[in-house]
């Protein structure tokens, strides 16, 4: 029973992970109007680091390979996501970053010869079609940022088994601190090659720098790094596709928007998708 409750607590900080993803996305694309990529990702990773460093220090040193390489993978996924959300849609972004939903699976099928079971192929295909649903059964005009943000799911999904792996060591909150400081010294020599940005151009982008930096950053990857230390990187992965879904919820919300009846049933599929995994077997 104590490992029951660990793995559904486990499941349900995946989901607040997902929860504040859903709004991520369009605070990424909103910050570009006056924020270059490599500027915005070497602010966001820097406040990560600084929020998530008092936790850090409690827990002690983290397995230094496993974050050089966790902070290798995320600086390639991350940078190459942003890049490519300058001039891809927000649509765009999101259904094809999910595609690491069916990369985690399958990176760790090749690398690991680990198979996932029926339940998680089937989850995977689940949310990933769920996920193109709610953008609409199409992608817009496909152009090389598009192509960008598709590159990115791969570097997305050998993080999320990097952390399943580093989570062995105990030290998920100072592990995913250095995570964002490996993110932050690589990204900080291309923002001052690319030109930062002035003082002032900064105001109008802090909401969004801000929100990404602690709560999409600091706050999410630190749960999903707690949360991988009692489940497997494919699991989390599909229960992460709850952000798309979440994106939706937020935009009727906020921004009166309405789900066609092909993004209702995306939600479905995204929503059996969970369920699927949730009554199944935890190993």
């Amino acid at each position: 029973m104590g490992q029951a409750m660990t793995a559904r607590t486990a499941d349900l900080l995946v989901l607040l992970a997902a929860l504040i993803w859903g709004l991520a996305y369009l605070a990424q694309k909103t910050a570009m109007a006056d924020v270059g990529p490599y500027a915005f990702v070497a602010m966001r990773a820097s406040i990560a680091a600084l929020v998530l460093a008092p936790f850090a220090w409690r827990e002690g040193v983290p397995p230094l390979r496993l974050t050089l390489l966790g902070g290798a993978m995320f600086f390639a996924a991350v940078t190459i996501q942003q890049v490519g959300i300058v001039t891809a849609s927000v649509t765009n972004t999101a259904f094809l970053t999910a595609v690491y939903i069916v990369l985690a699976p399958l990176m760790a099928l090749v690398l690991w010869r680990r198979g996932a079971g029926w339940r998680i192929w089937l989850g995977a295909a689940l949310a990933l079609a769920g996920a193109f649903a709610l953008a609409g059964g199409r992608l817009d005009s496909f152009g090389p940022g598009d192509w960008l943000v598709l590159a990115s799911s791969i570097g997305w999904a050998g993080y999320m088994l990097v952390t399943e792996k580093a989570g062995l060591a105990a030290r998920p909150l100072s592990y995913t601190a250095g995570v964002f400081v490996v993110v932050a010294a690589c990204a900080w020599p291309l923002a001052i090659a690319d030109g930062l940005p002035p003082l002032a151009s900064l105001t109008p982008a802090l909401p969004e720098i801000l929100y990404v930096g602690i709560l999409s950053s600091a706050v999410t990857f630190g749960l999903m790094a707690v949360a991988m230390r009692h489940i497997q990187s494919s699991r989390a992965a599909i229960l992460l596709s709850a952000e798309a879904l979440f994106a939706a919820l937020f935009a009727a919300l906020l921004l009166g928007e309405r789900l066609a009846p092909l993004g209702l049933a995306g939600a479905g599929l995204i929503l059996a998708a969970v369920v699927l995994i949730q009554t199944g077997p935890r190993r």
